[in-house]
């Protein structure tokens, strides 16, 4: 069974890890500025968007193998 970390899901904040990394200065003020956040958050922003970016290539690794009960325009009636 996958677990919703698996599939890139948030769960919560869950267990912590304190670490130590060097960076280029010049990539982390542009993260910094892109992110509009501290250090702190902007290594969590890129580190959970690691693992969003990892989830949509599983997913698109599912493309063609998973089997639908609906058709598309059913599921587009349905969403209406």
């Amino acid at each position: 069974m996958q677990t919703s970390v698996d599939y890139g899901i948030d769960a919560g904040m869950g267990e912590m890890r304190k670490i130590t990394v060097e960076v280029p200065v010049d990539d982390l003020a542009a993260a910094q500025e892109y992110v509009g956040a501290g250090v702190t958050e902007t290594v969590r922003a890129a580190l959970k968007r690691l693992r969003s970016i990892q989830a949509q290539q599983r997913a698109l690794e599912l493309r063609g193998k998973v089997k639908f009960s609906m058709t598309l325009d059913e599921l587009r009636y349905d969403r209406e």
